[in-house]
């Protein structure tokens, strides 16, 4: 009883200390000083950072990169035993747990919310036991450099704050399409900050666009099937049910992330896609983690957007500090199960698509009329203040839509560099080879290439028909060779397989494979072509198979004789050729990396 008495004496007294603390105005945020409706610049922030860190030795203070510009990349850790290395935290049974915010600085609800957090858990201590269990590395501006594009003018379609940041890097890149190609130098760091880490839940916070609705806080996870089978069922089954029923009593209903079939119809159902591995908690997924992407309603006030993230955060951690034991062991064992052999059995998807098929779903929307716009012809959704229950078909099914088999490895030759290059970024492992092999691999050839017409996130991307092939090929010394038995598996897959939403082939790695080289000059083909028409009846019927289908072809000098140049023994034989050497045998893989 008197343990129990002293126990409670230690309390008041921590509420009382955390009250007076509550007055001080030296721990009221840039936000909350500005009456809730302003965020604080780049500078502001740090100072912030590095108060909470000099006031409480459950937070530190640090940086895990420079962008562009020369801004540093700010991240606050909080683990209450003073843990701030992975090894010790690890060692300690918490699970890590990294909240990222300001990928895209306009939407800033995050960077006010974290701040928040992280003073009502160290300092005031309002917030009792959500790092009994749970070590929170939280990132309150991941674009820095656009974070300091400053202005009242950067989110047409947002309510507060007053001013804000912009939405790509300096060097114009969206950082939420950069995940898997990682060509930003800020996302290199991210990776960095990602594998020393190694978190095992990550909330990615943002603001949506679109359309009128009454939910302030919507969230997309990935339960598709592009995770795994464990941690997926998890989040359907357990997260997910929780997760909405703690905001719903909070005051804060959430709803899945609203997307509508035809965009700006809420009548037209809702729908849910897979996200492919160059957003966020895609990526998140196929490194065997679970994502949640927070996305508030943009037309909803900054105040209420900021606490709705506040209350979100908070229940993820209550939750997390529940499961830890679980969520280590669920995380442990789908990185066993990417490395295993049994992983490669079944063919491995690598994009979805959504079905046909729907359910009925309660839609917390607001009425709304459509009219024809005098100015433009086009539709116009015109919301008014009325809330309305909507009754709407949810189509959330997906099934595959691009399988592949998945080889026991793969052999990338060295000069590919740009390619070797990314793969320890992404924790994957690989051995480099010291002196040439010779071996038979699978390969693909491609054909009818097509490349967009614009640059996007400044590459070429391409699509292109993929034949299986079988070579067999030299690969120099300084070639890399890839073993599937590790927990990097499915990102390997994304990367290599070209079929891939955003496999390396799609983002223009490999652009330079379809350049056709050497030519042959007209005199020469045309008493070529001849003789081998005269001399080969079968090629002269494919000729004119390929003269009768292609009219273009048939009136093309050109044409004609650069393909029967492609049938002679000077062609180029690498010519749309993929370059990546697919190993099916283990016997012959185990004898390359020994």
């Amino acid at each position: 009883m008197i343990f129990y008495g002293r126990n409670i004496i230690a309390v008041i007294l921590s509420l009382l200390a955390g009250a007076a603390m509550a007055q001080s105005p030296e721990w009221r945020t840039y936000y909350e000083k500005s009456g809730y409706q302003e965020t604080p610049r780049y500078d502001e922030t740090v100072r912030y950072c590095q108060q909470l860190a000099a006031g409480s030795p459950w937070i530190e203070y640090t940086t895990f990169g420079v962008s562009p510009q020369g801004r540093t990349l700010p991240l606050l850790i909080a683990d209450e035993n003073g843990n701030f290395e992975p090894q010790a935290v690890r060692a300690s049974g918490h699970v890590v747990l990294l909240v990222q915010a300001c990928i895209h600085p306009g939407e800033c609800d995050g960077k006010d919310a974290g701040l928040m957090f992280f003073r009502d858990i160290a300092i005031y201590k309002t917030l009792t036991g959500l790092l009994d269990h749970v070590t929170i590395l939280f990132i309150p501006i991941f674009n820095v450099d656009g974070h300091e594009r400053f202005g009242p003018y950067n989110r047409i379609n947002q309510n507060g704050p007053r001013e804000m940041g912009w939405r790509t890097t300096a060097q114009n890149l969206n950082l939420n399409r950069d995940y898997l190609k990682a060509d930003a130098p800020e996302m290199k760091d991210w990776l960095a900050l990602f594998q020393k880490w190694l978190p095992d839940f990550f909330v990615d916070i943002h603001v949506t666009d679109g359309a009128d609705y009454q939910y302030v806080v919507t969230y997309s996870v990935e339960t598709a099937g592009n995770m795994d089978t464990a941690l997926t069922k998890w989040m359907k089954d357990y997260f997910v049910p929780l997760f909405r029923k703690r905001l719903d009593k909070s005051g804060y209903p959430a709803f899945p992330y609203v997307s509508f079939r035809k965009w700006y119809d809420p009548r037209s159902g809702l729908i849910n896609r897979a996200a492919s591995p160059r957003f966020s908690q895609g990526y998140t997924a196929v490194q065997n983690r679970i994502g949640i992407l927070i996305e508030n309603h943009m037309l909803k006030d900054y105040r209420t957007r900021v606490t709705g993230t506040y209350v979100a955060l908070k229940t993820i951690c209550e939750i997390l500090n529940n499961q830890y034991k679980d969520i280590l062991k669920m995380n442990l064992a789908a990185d066993e199960t990417a490395a295993s052999p049994a992983f490669r059995q079944n063919p491995f998807t690598l994009d979805y698509k959504t079905t046909g098929d729907s359910v009925m779903v309660d839609f917390k929307g607001m009425d709304y009329e459509v009219v024809k716009s005098d100015l433009t012809g086009g539709d116009l959704f015109r919301y008014s203040k009325t809330p309305k229950m909507f009754k709407l078909p949810y189509f959330n099914v997906q099934e595959p839509s691009v399988t592949v088999t998945l080889p026991e490895g793969y052999i990338i030759p060295a000069e590919w560099n740009s390619v070797i290059d990314r793969l320890a970024e992404h924790g994957i492992i690989y051995q480099t080879l010291k002196t040439p092999v010779k071996l038979k691999v699978q390969t693909y050839k491609f054909s009818d290439p097509q490349w967009n017409c614009t640059s996007f996130e400044g590459r070429q991307t391409m699509k292109a028909k993929t034949d299986t092939i079988e070579e067999e090929e030299e690969f120099p010394a300084g070639s890399v060779v890839i073993d599937m038995n590790q927990r990097a598996s499915r990102v390997i897959a994304h990367i290599l397989e070209p079929s891939g939403p955003d496999s390396y082939l799609y983002w223009g790695f490999f652009n330079t494979i379809f350049e056709q080289k050497e030519y042959a000059e007209t005199y020469v083909m045309e008493a070529l072509a001849q003789r081998m028409v005269e001399e080969d009846p079968a090629l002269k019927a494919e000729f004119e198979q390929k003269k009768t289908s292609n009219p273009d072809f048939a009136k093309s000098q050109w044409a004609i004789l650069n393909w029967f140049y492609s049938k002679t023994p000077y062609w180029d034989r690498k010519l749309d050729v993929y370059p990546v050497g697919r190993v099916m045998s283990r016997s012959v893989l185990d004898k390359i990396i020994r």
